[in-house]
């Protein structure tokens, strides 16, 4: 079986990252429980002599519009590619799904949905194989547990093209930390900066789940263009200002702040692909 069949039918398909999620609520307990988020990069060629960019997106907007927009284990699916990382060959695959085990039945779901939509068994080959050879056999998978803190793009804008800025922190585990500490510092940082930035039009936080770093930490800033990513940096120092006014207070919050995070962080800068949004 072709690698790229294995990546769209199994735990495929991550980011981005930005999905209104609604939980069922004939349970609460499961209605409160955090999705859990697939991430899995591929690395994409548009220079083999029969491709083009246009033909790849083509062809993936028909697979989604037959398997993934019809699997009803997706809470939510974005595909992000390239802006400015340190490859230029990623293409970030994102699904969501309400728990882990969701994830497997997502990925039967999409095998069942690929055979009503191409029932004959050699064109559903053929289409396979057409979109395999638009990408390597390298890819790698992680899986992500969603958090609280979170803040959604309205629906209005929600399918637009944006731009999604990437941080990945190392978090630290200090020995002198109080219960709860960590909790109560993010959620007064969050709802007081990242919350009131009108130019953040959307944050993901996750943590890891599964996958080779346990002490990552990611969060997903949605804006409208790489200007307001700059932007949104000198308004969070107007916010934080807002926020503490006092000197000594900000620099005490910031000093236990800091005491959870390692000093590491990575960033990415990518655009999702509206058309194959869920």
């Amino acid at each position: 079986m072709k690698i790229y069949y294995k990546l769209l039918a199994g735990l495929l398909t991550l980011l981005v990252l930005q999905t209104n999620i609604a939980f069922s609520q004939e349970n609460k307990e499961e209605a409160e429980q955090p999705p859990v988020i697939v991430k899995t990069t591929a690395h994409v060629d548009f220079d083999y002599k029969d491709g083009s960019v246009k033909d790849w997106k083509a062809i993936e907007k028909e697979y989604f519009d037959k398997v993934t927009s019809k699997n009803e284990y997706l809470l939510g699916t974005n595909v992000l590619t390239h802006l400015y990382t340190e490859d230029n060959s990623e293409v970030i695959f994102v699904r969501v799904c309400k728990n882990w085990g969701d994830i497997e039945k997502a990925s039967e779901r999409d095998s069942e949905l690929a055979k009503e939509a191409w029932p004959d068994k050699e064109e559903r080959s053929a289409l396979f194989d057409k979109q395999f050879k638009y990408y390597s056999n390298l890819h790698s998978d992680e899986i992500y547990q969603a958090i609280e803190g979170a803040k959604f793009m309205d629906d209005e804008n929600r399918m637009d093209q944006h731009v999604y800025y990437v941080r990945i922190s190392h978090l630290a585990f200090p020995e002198d930390s109080e219960p709860g500490e960590g909790q109560k510092i993010y959620k007064e940082y969050i709802e007081n900066v990242t919350h009131k930035n009108p130019l953040i039009l959307a944050y993901y936080p996750y943590t890891h789940l599964y996958g080779a770093d346990s002490r990552e930490f990611v969060e997903v800033f949605v804006v409208k263009s790489i200007g307001d990513i700059e932007k949104s940096a000198d308004k969070i120092g107007d916010l934080v200002k807002a926020h503490w006014p006092d000197e000594d207070a900000r620099k005490e919050f910031f000093k236990k702040y800091s005491k959870y995070y390692t000093g590491w962080h990575a960033d990415y800068i990518y655009q999702n692909v509206p058309e194959l949004m869920k």
